[in-house]
């Protein structure tokens, strides 16, 4: 799974929340929060940052490390 579909699930758990109930709250469908936490690969990046924003996050481009061999 990856990094934003663990983050999103362990903070909605903190939270207390069910996916239905997280669903609501931050205005995306159910159907979305579910492929967004078991890890879908494609995703609407504004839907993305809609959840994210509930616990006061956003994606950002993050330089990636290179394994050069140098």
């Amino acid at each position: 799974m990856n990094t934003v579909a663990n983050f999103i699930k362990s903070e909605r758990k903190k939270s207390g929340l069910t996916q239905e109930e997280f669903a609501l709250r931050s205005g995306v469908g159910l159907r979305f929060l579910r492929e967004l936490e078991q890890g879908k690969e494609t995703c609407r990046m504004d839907k993305v940052n809609q959840v994210l924003s509930m616990f006061d996050y956003e994606l950002a481009p993050q330089k990636i490390k290179k394994n050069r061999g140098i």
